[in-house]
């Protein structure tokens, strides 16, 4: 997966709601960073896989595993759901996103904030297993060295 630029050629790079859609999704956020220009912004945020949303149209029943949310959205529709968890839908979580955002040597992390409600739930990315649940959507902004 590589974006179709060069090295350091945009001042600002964002994505709003398609990393939990790539297969390997912290290989598109580094090819985020890589295109934006030093001093520019790139702006992650992404549903959450534990949270309410999680499963896009099959929630709450990804809770019980992607592959039954599947199977039970197609029995009750008659319909393969729009996002197909293993195909175009990925368990992308809270954990894994402060994972990366901290391994950044080319980016300078600025904020790592829930989307939703960002002043009065901040605090809940720093406690695991919680954050996975309330953070619908996570937020990640750096700033390329």
């Amino acid at each position: 997966m590589q974006l179709p630029f060069g090295d350091g050629s945009v001042d600002i790079c964002y994505s709003s709601n398609v990393l939990e859609h790539v297969s390997e999704p912290w290989r598109m956020a580094d090819e985020m960073v890589r295109v934006t220009r030093p001093g520019g912004i790139t702006f992650i945020s992404y549903t959450v896989w534990f949270g309410p949303w999680g499963g896009h149209e099959t929630a709450p029943w990804h809770y019980l595993g992607g592959d039954r949310a599947r199977r039970r959205y197609f029995r009750r529709h008659g319909h393969e759901p729009k996002n197909k968890f293993g195909e175009s839908l990925y368990p992308v979580t809270v954990r894994a996103g402060l994972d990366w955002a901290r391994t950044q040597t080319g980016a300078e992390v600025l904020d790592v904030i829930p989307r939703y409600n960002p002043r009065a739930a901040r605090w809940l990315t720093r406690v695991p297993l919680v954050r996975e649940v309330v953070t619908w959507n996570l937020v990640v902004v750096l700033r390329r060295r």
